[in-house]
């Protein structure tokens, strides 16, 4: 996969808000509908808000444009959590594609997507005492996980274009990092996706996804 800045084109979805499309894939990195709102739906209040513990470690798959990371940053804030955030993305985005992209959020979010991506890989990054970042540049599949998680934001590019991360592997290696009720979501609700969640041990649920998206799921341990 491709994240030469001359592969990527950064375009406004239909909630203002900017998202980018990579050449090489022929894929967004958000919903064309929404990226801001697709974001808020699935991963904040269909992840975040359902944990009820004020000390969460959360992990995602698939860094992208850091937008997730950032909303997580700003709910914590907000609900006074104290989070622990791990992000793996072996391709990372270029600087300016990021500020690119955050130019069309509101400030706040903006520019807490701009510090995330001044992030260097597997060195923390501390917003505050309660609020710790870490980006490591690598594959799900090669990763040694040390920790267990609360929460995982399962934000891999669709499964026809990343056959190889939506596998019952895969998600028998996040069943077992994941503590006693944690959860796993993600945007995708694909047939084949819910049965080997379930195969690897979650209880899988659907949910109404974000506009232009019928259903999103939520996989429970």
């Amino acid at each position: 996969m491709s994240n030469n800045k001359n592969d990527l084109n950064v375009f406004k979805t239909d909630d203002g808000s900017y998202s980018i499309y990579n050449k090489i894939l022929d894929e967004t990195y958000h919903s064309t509908h929404g990226a801001l709102q697709e974001s808020i739906h699935v991963f904040i209040n269909h992840g975040l808000t359902l944990i009820e513990s004020k000390k969460i470690n959360v992990l995602e798959i698939g860094f992208g444009t850091g937008l997730n990371a950032a909303l997580t940053y700003l709910q914590s804030l907000e609900s006074d959590l104290v989070i622990n955030y791990t992000a793996l993305e072996p391709y990372p985005l270029p600087k300016q594609i990021i500020k690119e992209v955050a130019v069309g959020y509101p400030e706040n979010i903006a520019e807490t997507m701009i510090l995330l991506s001044q992030s260097e890989g597997g060195k923390p990054l501390s917003f505050s005492s309660d609020f710790i970042f870490t980006l490591h540049l690598t594959q799900l599949q090669t990763f040694n996980f040390t920790d267990k998680y609360d929460l995982i934001y399962f934000d891999a590019f669709a499964p026809e274009k990343q056959t190889d991360m939506w596998t019952l592997e895969i998600f028998t290696k996040l069943f077992d990092i994941l503590n006693p009720e944690g959860l796993l979501t993600t945007y995708c609700a694909k047939g084949e996706v819910k049965r080997n969640l379930k195969q690897a041990g979650f209880i899988v649920k659907a949910f109404p996804g974000p506009p232009g998206k019928r259903e999103m799921t939520v996989a429970y341990r």
